[in-house]
């Protein structure tokens, strides 16, 4: 796992192995990052699974300002060793992910949502986001999964999808 643009270009990540991890491929980070590049530059990021923090830290790099959440202590582990590393800093909670949406202040561009494939968190994430108010008008949720959402919490509205294998990332906002 590496970072693939801005000012840390190139600069490998350490990683949490486990049987239960399975962080973004390169490849499909690399195209999702082409598709949001123009959003990123100054943009408020929240990383709600961010296990050791490739997509929010590639944001960072790009020059975005990131904030961190997971519930695992050895991911936020790898996560801290990589801010570190890259000499940066940034929040970083360790909380279950309704905790975090109903503790975290101000209002993100975009929120990142990769929970393990068998967990279907995003309608209620979705919820939790509209609830709180916490996402820009013109802001994006883009979830990673193996599989679409059941059904989507009214008011809300796939922007985008793309497909790269057994992965698909869709991209979520609010209805216009």
């Amino acid at each position: 796992m590496r970072i693939i643009s801005g000012k840390h270009r190139g600069r490998v990540l350490a990683e949490f192995r486990g049987k239960d991890i399975r962080p973004t491929a390169d490849r499909v980070k690399e195209s999702l990052f082409n598709i949001l590049s123009a959003r990123i530059p100054g943009a408020r990021v929240l990383d709600l699974f961010c296990g050791s923090g490739a997509l929010g830290l590639e944001c960072i790099s790009r020059g975005a300002e990131a904030v961190f959440n997971d519930v695992s202590a050895d991911s936020l582990a790898v996560l801290r060793k990589n801010l570190t590393a890259m000499k940066e800093s940034a929040a970083v909670y360790q909380y279950d992910y309704k905790v975090c949406l109903d503790r975290v202040t101000g209002r993100f561009d975009l929120i990142f949502v990769d929970p393990p494939y068998t967990c279907d968190y995003l309608s209620d994430v979705l919820m939790r986001v509209a609830q709180r108010d916490i996402l820009e008008e013109d802001g994006l949720v883009i979830y990673e999964s193996d599989r679409p959402a059941a059904a989507l919490p009214q008011g809300w509205e796939v922007a985008d999808e793309r497909n790269y294998g057994r992965t698909s990332v869709w991209f979520y906002r609010r209805q216009r």
